[in-house]
C-alpha cells in the first residue's frame, strides 16, 4: 500500500503545485517540517526539493542542482509559463470585472460559473473580451457562445491546476495556490522587465523560482 508521504512524492514529481486547496492532506504532510524533510531526502535521489510560493501556503518540486540539462528544461517550462501569462491574466481581469470588482482572484476564492456567465451574457463588452480569451491556443474553444467558452476554459483551468471543483454536481471552482505562483511570477517579470527574455530564463533558473 503506498504511504501518504509516497503520494506526495509522486504529485510533486508530476509538476504539481500542493496547497489547502488542491490537496489539504498533502499540505498539511508539507507543512510538517520533520515530515517535509522526509519528502526531501527522497526528492533528493533524483535532485529535486521541496520548494514554497506564497510563503509557505504553496508546495512544488523544483531542482536542488542546475546542471546544463537542468537549465535547458527550466528554460523551456519559463518559455511556456510566458506563453500562458497573456491568456490567464486576461481570464483573472475578466473574473475581477464580472464580480465585485475589488478583490483579484486567490487561492481559496470560489468562482461560481453560473453567475459569471450571467453577467458576461448581459454585458456585451464582457462577452466580446471573453470570446477573445477563449480563442487563445491555451484554451482553444470553438464554442460561439458564452456558455461554451467558460464551459472549455475553467475545464483546461482546471487540468493545469490553477481551479478545483470540489462538487462535481455544482459549477462552483476554487482558485488552488498555484495562481499566487503565477502572481509571483508575474511580480518577477515586472521587476526584471527591463531585461531580455532569454536573460528572464537565466536569472529565474540561478533563482530556482519554477
Amino acid at each position: 500500500m503506498r504511504s501518504e508521504n509516497g503520494r506526495v512524492i509522486e504529485s510533486l514529481l508530476r509538476g504539481q503545485f500542493i496547497c489547502k486547496i488542491s490537496d489539504e492532506a498533502g499540505w498539511e504532510l508539507l507543512s510538517n517540517e520533520t515530515k517535509r524533510q522526509q519528502v526531501n531526502d527522497h526528492l533528493a535521489v533524483l535532485n529535486r526539493q521541496v520548494s514554497m510560493a506564497a510563503g509557505d501556503t504553496v508546495y512544488y518540486a523544483s531542482y536542488q542542482d542546475l546542471g546544463e540539462e537542468e537549465r535547458d528544461v527550466l528554460g523551456h517550462q519559463f518559455q511556456d509559463v510566458v506563453q500562458s501569462l497573456q491568456p490567464l491574466v486576461q481570464w483573472m481581469v475578466l473574473v475581477q470585472e464580472a464580480g465585485s470588482g475589488d478583490e483579484p482572484l486567490a487561492q481559496g476564492v470560489r468562482v461560481r460559473l453560473n453567475e459569471l456567465q450571467t453577467t458576461i451574457e448581459d454585458v456585451p463588452a464582457l462577452s466580446e473580451q471573453l470570446s477573445k480569451i477563449a480563442r487563445f491556443r491555451l484554451f482553444n474553444s470553438t464554442s460561439t457562445s458564452v456558455e461554451g467558452q467558460l464551459k472549455q476554459i475553467f475545464k483546461r483551468l482546471c487540468e493545469l491546476g490553477y481551479l478545483v471543483r470540489p462538487n462535481a454536481e455544482k459549477q462552483i471552482y476554487q482558485a488552488t495556490g498555484k495562481i499566487e505562483y503565477l502572481y509571483e511570477v508575474l511580480r518577477f517579470i515586472d521587476e526584471t522587465e527591463s531585461l531580455a527574455l532569454e536573460q528572464k530564463a537565466e536569472v529565474m533558473k540561478q533563482e530556482n523560482l519554477l
